[in-house]
């Protein structure tokens, strides 16, 4: 992008921002956008209000996956009879600090029918957002969750469903790590609790595509080490962006991902607060206007202002500054191998999640021993989500269903 464009979209940004700012609980808008805070707290997420997302004060002293709080919740619109539960639990953030994390298990009210203990699945979806309202605790209850038909068909089949929210209480979009201890021990807590009707026992398959396959793949990679004890049988997932360096190649202002990954840089800031200290006063308006934000406001503001990463910064070559590097890696799947088997699958013709990054996880995975299945699909992003999925449930059925995976590694369409 040339220096006047440049600077032309950082005028219509900064006038969308005036407008978001002033809408919101600042006493001082316009102060604010001329000398915006520098603080983090100003760039949080705003709370829900809502005291059973405040955990106990010495919450951190329980193990990984205690059980907090729960409560009874509906999820609509489903059609299989069910009942369903928030559970607050003890979880683990990107640096090992305790965090609260709050999941949805959903369990048919038809007994289980089958061998063993009732199946359990992770069905990890895309929350692609900054805001408490974009988490599946809250969507679940307001039939907003986009999700929902494929939470369906596990139900339908009788599995047990927990839906975490996996960006953990900060709202940490796209930090792998805390991603992969939420759903761990969302788990935790649901097949330990025994009047969940499960048990420790359970089959568990976990799954997600593009933001919830951040978790998915985190989930699988984190529990030989994280979680060993949980009996998990297969993830699958799609769309996975393993490699953050290669969206800096395919979604930094080039197109309308471009707002969407401007959020995920204050998601994963929020974890690794380090990477504040690289924001200018423009980073600092962006997020402060972006903090509340879901999927669409962010999208659709990156689609009419493509902006880069380098606007949040006045630091030269900024994605390539010692801290950039050591966050970039930190959250880069492929350097431990699942213990559980995993189907990958991939739209060749992605312009955003690009084909090599789900190519390097399946080498770096298999150069480690794991047993993963790739399949390369014709089509974009999108298409894909829907492509994919008739493969990789059908893998996730067998899997829960007690038919081992083959061993060893096997693609096709690369």
């Amino acid at each position: 992008m040339g220096g006047g464009v440049h600077r032309a979209a950082l005028a219509i940004a900064v006038a969308v921002l005036t407008t978001a700012l002033a809408a919101g609980a600042s006493a001082d808008p316009i102060g604010d956008l001329i000398s915006p805070s520098h603080d983090p707290a100003a760039v949080a997420a705003t709370p829900l209000g809502d005291p059973f997302f405040d955990p106990p004060r010495d919450f951190g002293d329980l193990a990984p996956g205690t059980v907090l709080r729960t409560r009874p919740v509906t999820v609509v619109p489903l059609a299989t009879p069910v009942v369903s539960t928030q559970v607050l639990v003890r979880s683990t953030d990107s640096t090992d600090r305790p965090a609260a994390v709050t999941a949805t298990l959903i369990v048919p009210i038809v007994a289980w029918s089958g061998p063993g203990s009732r199946p359990v699945l992770a069905y990890d979806m895309a929350i692609d957002g900054l805001g408490q309202t974009c988490a599946p605790s809250y969507t679940l209850q307001r039939g907003s969750a986009l999700e929902l038909a494929a939470v369906e068909y596990f139900l339908g089949r009788g599995d047990a469903v927990v839906v975490a929210d996996h960006e953990g209480p900060r709202q940490a979009y796209a930090a792998g790590r805390m991603a992969g201890h939420a759903v761990l021990d969302a788990l935790r807590a649901a097949v330990n609790t025994p009047r969940f009707g499960l048990a420790p026992s359970s089959p568990i398959a976990i799954t997600g595509y593009s933001g919830g396959a951040i978790a998915s793949g985190w989930a699988a990679e984190l529990a030989p080490t994280y979680a060993p004890e949980l009996r998990i049988v297969g993830a699958a997932f799609g769309g996975t962006p393993a490699d953050y360096s290669l969206l800096l190649q395919s979604m930094n202002g080039r197109n309308l991902a471009s707002g969407v990954l401007l959020g995920a840089t204050l998601g994963v800031a929020r974890e690794y607060p380090e990477l504040f200290s690289l924001f200018d006063d423009n980073g600092w308006r962006l997020a402060a206007a972006a903090k509340d934000l879901c999927l669409p406001g962010l999208a659709i503001p990156g689609a009419l202002i493509p902006l880069t990463v380098q606007s949040l910064s006045d630091v030269p070559d900024v994605v390539d500054t010692p801290v950039a590097r050591a966050v970039v890696a930190a959250n880069r799947l492929g350097a431990h191998a699942p213990a559980a088997p995993i189907f990958l699958y991939q739209g060749r013709q992605d312009p955003w999640i690009l084909p090599t990054g789900a190519e390097g996880l399946y080498d770096d995975w298999c150069a480690r021993g794991a047993r993963v299945r790739l399949e390369e699909y014709v089509g974009e992003h999108q298409t894909v989500a829907l492509s994919g999925i008739p493969a990789a449930y059908s893998w996730l059925d067998a899997r829960l269903a007690g038919v081992p995976a083959p061993m060893g590694c096997s693609s096709f369409g690369r």
